[in-house]
């Protein structure tokens, strides 16, 4: 009867191999740190692009369906309501407040509005166009920000303003960090940014990016 010795070649299962890690020269392991920095910092910038899409898309959903959160149900775009009049309407200080009364309901503010909702909300959670929708997007924010008027302490009927802070409100922040993740090519991670950016039509015109 044979008898067969153990065979001494390997299964397949490899494991982690940490005499190669301590071996490895500081140079090895000042790379593979890099790597795995750029790498954190990719999918931290996608997510946070993915979070501000969804707040733009929403707000989109939201106003034209009227699904009850900021926007009543019955009250939707859909159903004859106006994403502009409660807001411009409501707007009580600033240089630009009798402007934005006259803007307040008017179909082409209405269309621009929710156009820039979606279009930058689909951008971003797209990862596509990401320079165009940090453009719009900081202009909307800015006749935003216009329209809240910040540094106002009190409204134009004595009232308290109520503003906690002078400049750096949540429209700034939602601006910079549209540029931010522009700048940064946010949408080549968890996105269609590196597919977009091969198309001719970007190719040729880089701010399309």
């Amino acid at each position: 009867m044979a008898v067969h010795e153990p065979s001494h070649r390997s299964s397949g299962l490899h494991l982690p191999s940490f005499r190669r890690i301590r071996n490895a020269s500081p140079s090895e392991s000042a790379a593979s740190t890099l790597s795995d920095t750029h790498t954190a910092r990719a999918y931290v910038l996608a997510s946070l692009r993915l979070l501000t899409g969804f707040v733009f898309l929403w707000a989109f959903l939201d106003k034209t369906f009227g699904l009850g959160y900021a926007t009543s149900s019955g009250k939707g775009w859909i159903d004859g309501g106006s994403p502009t009049r409660g807001f411009l309407s409501g707007v009580a200080a600033g240089p630009m407040e009798s402007t934005f009364h006259d803007w307040a309901g008017a179909a082409w503010a209405d269309w621009l509005f929710m156009l820039g909702l979606l279009g930058i909300g689909v951008a971003l959670i797209a990862g596509v166009a990401l320079r165009f929708a940090a453009v719009v997007g900081t202009l909307m924010m800015a006749l935003m920000w216009v329209a809240e008027w910040p540094p106002a302490q009190h409204l134009s009927d004595g009232s308290p303003s109520m503003s906690t802070n002078p400049f750096a409100e949540y429209h700034v922040v939602y601006a910079v960090v549209l540029i931010a993740l522009a700048a940064a090519s946010a949408g080549d991670t968890l996105g269609l940014g590196r597919l977009w950016a091969k198309l001719p039509l970007v190719r040729r015109s880089p701010w399309l990016r």
